[in-house]
C-alpha cells in the first residue's frame, strides 16, 4: 500500500514506543524529516530535582516576522494491557481506512499533518516572507515541567519570535470541523483535613467525630456555584475526588477525615482568588482551627485567545476543507496551550478525539489527509499565497 506523506509519517512515529517522558525515537525521526527540508533544528534536554529529564526539538525555517508555530507533542500515554489491544499499540497497523496505535489521536497524528502541510507549503511556495517554526515536546502527558514551558523560554531568550500558534491537540468530539478550542479553563487542586479526637463510639463524648465537619464543609462548597459562566467559558465547577477516613473498624470514631477536590475554573478566577474563596467558604462553615486547607501548585491557568483575524483565518481553513464552521470552545482539560499563549495567540485544532488514551486508538486515514490539506491552507493564507 502506497501511503500519503502525512499518514506514512504517523505510521512512523507511532512506531517509536515514547511513552512519557522517554524520546523513544519519535523526535529523533522528526528532526530528520525537519532538517531534510532546510529547517534548523535543535534539542534540548530539561532538568529538574526530583522529575525525568525530557528530550525536545525546536525548529525553525525562514527570518523574520511573521513567524508562524506549530506546537505539540510525540510522548504517550502507556498503552495499558497490551493484550487488550486488537494491534500492537506500537505497530501503527491500517485496517478498514484507520491507523491504529497508542498517540494516534493524541497526537502524533497532528505533529504528522502539520509537518506534512509545511513540507508542502516550502515545496510549493518555497520559503515564506518570515518564518514557520515547530516546538515538540516530549513532556505534555508528564509533569509538563522540562517541556514546553522550558522551551519556550529557551527559544525566547535566544531571541526567537512567535506572532501566532497551532496547537494540534485533538479537539474534535465526532467529525473533523466541530471544533477550535480558543481558550482553556484552570484546574486548581486542593486537600481538606478535618481533625478530630479519636474514641469509642459507645463513649462519643469522650471523641471528637470530625466527619459531621467534613460533611459541613464539602456541602457549602458545592451549596453554591462558583460562577455562572462567561461569554466563551462554561461555570467553573469544583468535583470532591476522594473521601477518605483511613478506619476500616466500625466502633471506632475517626481521628480524621480527608477530602480531595479539583476545580475547573473560568477566567473570572486566578488560582489566587480562588483559593481565597474556597478558604472562605471552608471557615463559614467550621471552626478554621479544626481544618487544614491546602492548595497543590498549579501553571495550569485560564485563559482565552480572543476571537479575530487568526481564529477567523483558522476557521475559513476548516470550512473550506471539511464543509463544517468549528465551534468556537474552551472545553475540555488543560494543554501546553496555557504557556504558549504568554508568548503569542494560539489555537487548538486537531482530529477526532474520541479514543485518544484508549485501548485500541486509532484515527481515520482520511482525517489525517484532510487535517494536512486544512494546515496547508493556513500556511499559504497566513502568508499571503
Amino acid at each position: 500500500m502506497t501511503l500519503s506523506r502525512p499518514v506514512a509519517l504517523l505510521r512512523d512515529l507511532i512506531r517509536c514506543p515514547s511513552i512519557t517522558p522517554h524520546e523513544g525515537g519519535a523526535l529523533a525521526l522528526l528532526e530528520r524529516v525537519l532538517k531534510g527540508a532546510g529547517f534548523e533544528t535543535h534539542r534540548v534536554i530539561f532538568s529538574e530535582p526530583g522529575q525525568p529529564d525530557v528530550d525536545n526539538l525546536y525548529a525553525r525555517i525562514g527570518v523574520g516576522r511573521p513567524c508562524l508555530m506549530f506546537a505539540g507533542h510525540t510522548d504517550v500515554v502507556p498503552p495499558g494491557d497490551v493484550a487488550r489491544w486488537r494491534f500492537d499499540p506500537f505497530a501503527g497497523e491500517i485496517e478498514g481506512g484507520m491507523i491504529h496505535g497508542r498517540g494516534a489521536a493524541d497526537m502524533k497524528g497532528g505533529v504528522a499533518a502539520s509537518v506534512a502541510a509545511a513540507l508542502a507549503y516550502l515545496e510549493t511556495h518555497g520559503t515564506p516572507n518570515g518564518a514557520i517554526a515547530f516546538l515538540i515536546t516530549g513532556d505534555e502527558e508528564g509533569p509538563a515541567v522540562n517541556g514546553t514551558v522550558k522551551l519556550l523560554d529557551w527559544a525566547l531568550a535566544r531571541g526567537e519570535r512567535f506572532d501566532h500558534c497551532i496547537l494540534g491537540e485533538p479537539t474534535n468530539p465526532d467529525a473533523l470541523g466541530d471544533m477550535m478550542k480558543i481558550g482553556r479553563r484552570g484546574s486548581l487542586s486542593g486537600r481538606l483535613v478535618v481533625h478530630g479526637v479519636q474514641g469509642h463510639v459507645g463513649y462519643p463524648h469522650l471523641a471528637d467525630n470530625p466527619i459531621p465537619r467534613l460533611v459541613a464543609i464539602l456541602t457549602a462548597l458545592k451549596a453554591s456555584p462558583l460562577d455562572s459562566g462567561t461569554a466563551h467559558f462554561d461555570a467553573s465547577n469544583l468535583e470532591v475526588t476522594s473521601v477518605d477516613t483511613g478506619n476500616p473498624a466500625t466502633n471506632i470514631i475517626p481521628a480524621q477525615a480527608r477530602a480531595a477536590f479539583n476545580i475547573r475554573f473560568n477566567d473570572r478566577w486566578t488560582p489566587e482568588t480562588l483559593a481565597d474563596e474556597i478558604r472562605r467558604r471552608c471557615e463559614g462553615a467550621a471552626d478554621p482551627a479544626k481544618f487544614t486547607l491546602a492548595f497543590e501548585p498549579t501553571n495550569a491557568v485560564a485563559f482565552l485567545t480572543q476571537p479575530g483575524r487568526f481564529s477567523e483565518l483558522m476557521a475559513q481553513a476548516i470550512e473550506a476543507e471539511t464543509g463544517r464552521r468549528p465551534k468556537l470552545s474552551t472545553t475540555g482539560g488543560t494543554s501546553d496551550a496555557r504557556f504558549i499563549k504568554s508568548a503569542c495567540e494560539v489555537i487548538e485544532f486537531g482530529l477526532v478525539g474520541q479514543t485518544m488514551h484508549m485501548v485500541d486508538e486509532r484515527v481515520a486515514i482520511a482525517d489525517v489527509e484532510k487535517l494536512t490539506a486544512i494546515y496547508e491552507r493556513a500556511i499559504a493564507t497566513y502568508f499571503g499565497a
